[in-house]
């Protein structure tokens, strides 16, 4: 049976158009920033818009299929632990190359990248394409959202530098007020505007990148207006692309390997390399623009190029897993489900 288009990638390496829209957004700011007025308006416009986003994600986000890959505990337990503490041990390792390598703004960016949650629908997708556990995909990166919105912000008030993106106990009030209040407010409508919702998924991924651009504009606008765009030159990023390929490498091997010594099937183990091993820029940036507020753009910097990153390399990977395994896509473990729960986990995944 053919798969579902949605979890289908294209044969080349995936040059991600809504990153390219991003990068749009970025000069934008750069050649015509918002001030004054303008900035209130569009600060006021990015906190709504992030409001608005996580309700939606809340709304749309199913639980029947997590709820139903509980039984495979292991695997989202490991997941959990790539993403939210070897990632942050590695990222605090890198403390070392600052400032010979990185500057500490950069390395607060590098810092942060490590502490936001994984993705989903590219999860899936990679999963999908290399014949792993689709379903063992869906929850774990589903498990990983979820958790992520309390256990970034905590992370991110323990570890990252107080000079570095001004987080301190009462950024707790508008991570409480902007993320995790609407997404719960969402889930508690969703059993009245969660069919609807899904109607018009199309016109709501809209939503989505757009609301996502606007908070890309505010944060480089303020950027730009301090002037802490030349606080980074051209050698400083290249340091910080090094950096990030190097990080991308230890996770894909320490995922993959350790897996194996772990003892999971090679189905579990294409999951756990593709769900614990990168990390959702749609989730990463509306935090850092409560997190980190004028200093934001920065911030999420090294977050767009990891997330460009690690698109080319998995989609590699993908491949050569699936041209090493059977014809006909393996769903092992206990976490279930079928092409058609696939489609509609991702449907209403974030990106």
């Amino acid at each position: 049976m053919r798969r579902p288009p949605l979890t289908e990638l294209p044969s080349r390496l995936p040059v991600d158009g809504y990153l390219l829209a991003l990068v749009g957004t970025v000069a934008l700011a750069a050649l015509l920033p918002a001030r004054g007025p303008a900035a209130t308006t569009a600060e006021g416009a990015a906190t709504g818009a992030v409001a608005l986003l996580f309700f939606l994600y809340g709304a749309r986000l199913s639980t029947r299929e997590a709820m139903a890959g509980l039984r495979h505990w292991r695997l989202h337990l490991t997941v959990l632990a790539c993403t939210f503490v070897l990632f942050p041990v590695l990222g605090l390792a890198a403390r070392v190359l600052v400032p010979q390598v990185l500057p500490p703004t950069l390395y607060t960016g590098l810092l942060f990248l490590c502490l936001v949650p994984s993705t989903i629908q590219s999860s899936i997708a990679f999963t999908s394409l290399a014949r792993g556990n689709v379903a063992a995909a869906i929850c774990a990166g589903s498990f990983s959202s979820l958790a992520g919105i309390v256990v970034t912000p905590l992370l991110a008030g323990l570890v990252l530098p107080g000079n570095g993106g001004g987080f301190s106990a009462g950024s707790l009030v508008p991570i409480v007020c902007q993320l995790l209040l609407p997404f719960l407010a969402g889930q508690l409508l969703r059993r009245w505007i969660g069919d609807r919702l899904t109607r018009h998924k199309k016109a709501l991924g809209r939503v989505d990148r757009g609301s996502i651009l606007l908070v890309v504009y505010a944060a480089f606008s303020a950027g730009v207006v301090q002037g802490i765009w030349h606080q980074v030159s051209a050698l400083r990023l290249l340091c910080l692309l090094g950096v990030e390929a190097v990080l991308l490498a230890v996770m894909l091997s320490a995922t993959w390997y350790g897996s194996k010594r772990l003892g999971f099937q090679r189905a579990d183990r294409i999951a756990i390399t593709f769900a614990g091993s990168k990390k959702s820029l749609a989730a990463g940036l509306p935090m850092a623009s409560v997190l980190f507020g004028a200093q934001a753009g920065l911030a999420v910097l090294p977050l767009m190029v990891f997330h460009q990153m690690q698109l080319m390399v998995c989609a590699v990977l993908a491949k050569r897993f699936a041209a090493s395994t059977g014809p006909e896509p393996a769903v092992a473990g206990g976490g279930g489900g079928s092409a058609e729960a696939a489609e509609v986990a991702v449907s209403g995944a974030r990106r």
